[in-house]
């Protein structure tokens, strides 16, 4: 089936056509019949790179009604750059309708120019949720015309907290309307808003629900977790044509990979929510032109990134949210070429592999981190068959031979290829002379574990003398384990030596004792961290007595009603805490009463009785 016997106008097949557009993609095949002969709801599931934007943006410019300049049709999706994208790409798509007003709103433009441009009429709006809503708090937007609300990256838009927005937006749009909800993954959270939000909607789903894409291979290597940036360097040199984004966690650790990779030599650079917009488009414009091989960055800055030809999506720490994966391994692999996903991963990390296998329903190859020899063998064919392959202009080198060869008469034939390889090829052998091998031997690994795991049995003691118990708001809930909390430590703190004592995870919370030097470390570590769109809170948890272990150890009450209020509030600082405790005290019996008459947050209590 072709775009014109899906029945298109001429003036967008005109502009496709530009665009290269011959036969629709899965997800459009399905969606655009649908779209363009009936007014229904529309819930829409397919991977990152399917063509999702074509599947909405085309039925909804043709269906708009060019006879006024009401707003017709919103677009709501998770971040500028997508915003951005999805602007442009309707904008190709209505290129030859003069009327087809459309305008992206986003924080971090000037607001005053989004108004103006609104107030002269547009016919769609493509924007991220939080600027919508200051511009409808605002009076300056009209809405109630509507007739169509698009949710793109719904699922991601949820893990952003952007839940409030969500709803303050629908909640001022028409009944009239229709909404579309597409996504890569489908959690309870997305679900939740089609019910919500929808009227019988039409499901289409392309590929297994969550899965995978299928041209995206999944290899994971296993490193100790100090040389994660050394290998990350031997993958990048053992693929000299490496196109790739690298994801990290952290703004902080996305800087600092980058600044890394630079400073040894490679074009990369980073993208994250620190860098001002016109910092943002000056990145992504030298990404899109592979002026930059390696984009390092945070998995919210590279939502909605259309960037083709991905030969690698690098995990240099694997996601908290383990449908992030998805998302992540959805940016290569993308219009029927294929990619190749990698995570470097340490052995408490392991446990994760399975659960995203299980997840995406493919499984990962672990793969062995080439070692110096093998770097260095790569780098140097790649070289060859780029002198094999080069274009000569004859025409001008000829003037040239002559005085060439005569400087190079004296050189046999192995001798002038030994200096030429030498010449672009001996800062790898130099860097790869006696480099180690970066693989972990797991048996080797495991036995050390379980040999100091027996050596410390449950010790509430270390070498520095006591642990402090602490209060983490993540618990069964959460899919938390002894594995995966540790891990989190590990990856958070950047210290690989916290003595990690008794561990108590129950069903919203846990509790987890370290030695008491590193407590600070780890609760300033999970600063600005998320689950499932909720911040985590960490705080020192109070002993019944007086002890620094904490065996008994209750939450610390500075902050019981917070917490209760809604699990999301960060640690107060420290030099306000012992007052706050004291006036805490005071009111215990106040708030255990309020406890009890609060049935909603019952779950929490039974945790805390039962632990007692």
């Amino acid at each position: 089936m072709t775009f014109k016997e899906l029945g298109m106008s001429p003036e967008i097949l005109k502009a496709i056509d530009e665009l290269g557009f011959e036969n629709p993609m899965p997800v459009q095949a399905e969606t655009l019949p649908v779209l363009l002969n009936d007014d229904v709801d529309l819930v829409a599931l397919a991977q990152t790179g399917t063509g999702k934007t074509a599947a909405f943006g085309l039925p909804m410019i043709q269906k708009m009604d060019y006879t006024n300049k009401d707003t017709e049709v919103l677009v709501l999706c998770p971040t500028r750059e997508l915003c951005i994208q999805i602007s442009k790409d309707c904008k190709n798509y209505s290129k030859y309708i003069e009327t087809c007003t459309i305008l992206p709103v986003y924080g971090g433009a000037s607001i005053d120019v989004q108004i103006r441009t609104l107030r002269k009429g547009v016919k769609m709006i493509v924007a991220t949720p939080g600027r919508m809503n200051d511009l409808i708090n605002r009076g300056v937007v009209n809405i109630s015309k509507l007739k169509y609300v698009v949710l793109d990256e719904a699922d991601e838009m949820l893990n952003m907290g952007f839940k409030e927005d969500l709803d303050n937006i629908l909640a001022q749009t028409p009944d009239s309307k229709h909404t579309l909800l597409f996504s890569a993954t489908m959690p309870k959270e997305v679900e939740a808003i089609s019910k919500d939000y929808m009227n019988d909607p039409v499901r289409i789903q392309i590929g297994v629900r969550n899965q995978g894409a299928d041209s995206v291979s999944h290899v994971y290597y296993l490193v100790h977790a100090k040389d994660r940036y050394l290998a990350l360097k031997r993958i990048a040199d053992y693929y000299p044509d490496i196109y790739s984004i690298v994801f990290c966690r952290t703004k902080l650790e996305t800087q600092e990979v980058a600044d890394m990779l630079i400073r040894d030599g490679y074009n990369a650079d980073s993208l994250h929510g620190d860098l001002s917009q016109a910092q943002r488009d000056h990145v992504m414009n030298r990404f899109r032109l592979k002026n930059i091989q390696m984009l390092v960055a945070t998995d919210v800055a590279a939502r909605g990134l259309d960037v083709n030809n991905l030969t690698h999506v690098i995990n240099y720490n694997l996601p908290d949210e383990l449908e992030q994966y998805v998302h992540r391994s959805g940016r290569t692999g993308r219009a029927d070429k294929t990619g190749i996903s990698i995570a470097i991963i340490n052995l408490r990390e392991k446990y994760k592999i399975k659960d995203i296998e299980r997840q995406i329903k493919k499984e990962f190859t672990k793969a062995e981190i080439p070692t110096g020899k093998e770097v260095c063998k790569k780098q140097l064919f790649n070289m060859i068959d780029k002198v094999e392959h080069v274009d000569v202009n004859y025409s001008e080198i000829e003037t040239f031979l002559p005085d060439i060869m005569k400087k190079l008469e004296w050189m046999d034939k192995e001798e002038l290829i030994r200096k030429f390889v030498s010449l672009e090829f001996n800062r790898f052998l130099e860097y790869y002379v006696g480099a180690p091998d970066l693989n972990v031997d797991e048996s080797r690994e495991r036995s050390k574990q379980e040999k100091g795991s027996n050596n410390r049995g449950d010790k509430r003691t270390n070498k520095d003398g006591n642990f402090t118990r602490l209060f983490i708001t993540l618990g069964h809930k959460d899919k938390i384990v002894p594995q995966r909390l540790i891990g989190m430590i590990n990856d958070y703190t950047h210290e690989r030596h916290i003595e990690i004592g008794k561990i108590d995870i129950l069903d919203t919370f846990s509790y987890v004792d370290v030695e008491e030097s590193k407590a600070q470390a780890v609760i300033d570590a999970f600063e600005d961290k998320f689950v499932k769109g909720r911040p985590i809170a960490v705080e020192i948890a109070e002993s019944k007595g007086s002890s620094s272990r904490g065996r008994s150890g209750e939450r610390r009450s500075s902050s019981g009603d917070r917490r209760r209020d809604g699990g999301g509030e960060r640690k107060s600082s420290s030099r306000n805490s012992n007052d706050r405790r004291s006036n805490d005290r005071n009111s215990s019996d106040r708030r255990s009463s309020d406890r009890k008459k609060d049935s909603s947050r019952s779950s929490r209590d039974k945790d805390r009785k039962r632990y007692r």
